[in-house]
Order: C-alpha cells, then structure tokens, then sequence
C-alpha cells in the first residue's frame, strides 16, 4: 500500500529519528497488528526528525502535496504538529501524559500515488 511505501522510505532517511507504525518489526504494537490486522493497519502513523520540533516544523512549511489539517482518513494525504496545534492548550506536562512530544508530527496518507508523495517529503527533508 502507499502507507507501507511511504513507512519504508522514511524510516531509511537520515533525517527521520523515529516512525510510529503498528506494522514496523520494532513496534510494541506490531505482534496485535499482526494478529487483529492482518490485511493492514491503515494509514495514520506519526515520527520525529533528527532535528526537533525545529525541523519538524520546518517540513511541513516546506511540503507541497500535503494539506496542513487535523482530520485524518481523508483521502487526500495530511500533516499537522499536534503539540503547536490540536493539543495547543495543553501544558508540558500534560502534552507527555497524552503522549505528545515536541517532535511528534502526525501523517495520514491519502489516495495520491506514493511516488508523489515520496518526492514531495524527499525534498521537503532536503530544506530541512
């Protein structure tokens, strides 16, 4: 699928510190994906850059393809910085019980080809 695509390229690129998907080998969650989900997890995911919420920040400025909303499942692909924007109103304290690092940057991949929306985060992490 394009989530799986998108998953593997990002967790091979120097600049992605960390990836939050259910289907990765390294995930707490990915023996119950396997189990309850065995045709796919979908494709909502989150990760972190090497360089902060800095550069987190800065990818988003800096993709093209995607749209910058909360919602997710959509059939376009979205990005948002949660701990800046839907989450906002929380304290530090309150953002790491939620599970809402600095860093955390939310993804949810639409219908557009992979190939697309690879590019399109390829050079997004370039101007990173």
């Amino acid at each position: 699928t394009n989530t799986r695509k998108i998953v593997a390229f990002l967790k091979a690129h120097p600049k992605v510190a960390w990836i939050n998907y259910p289907e990765l080998e390294d995930s707490s969650y990915h023996d119950l994906a396997t189990k309850y989900f065995p045709n796919g997890v979908g494709s909502i995911f989150t990760l972190g850059l090497t360089g902060g919420e800095a550069a987190g920040k800065a990818l988003i400025e800096h993709l093209q393809l995607f749209s910058l909303l909360a919602n997710v499942a959509d059939a376009k692909s979205l990005i948002i910085h949660p701990a800046s924007t839907t989450h906002a109103q929380l304290n530090e304290q309150e953002l790491l019980a939620a599970g809402v690092t600095p860093d955390l940057i939310r993804i949810s991949v639409g219908v557009e080809n992979a190939d697309d929306v690879i590019a399109d985060l390829d050079q997004a992490l370039a101007q990173v």
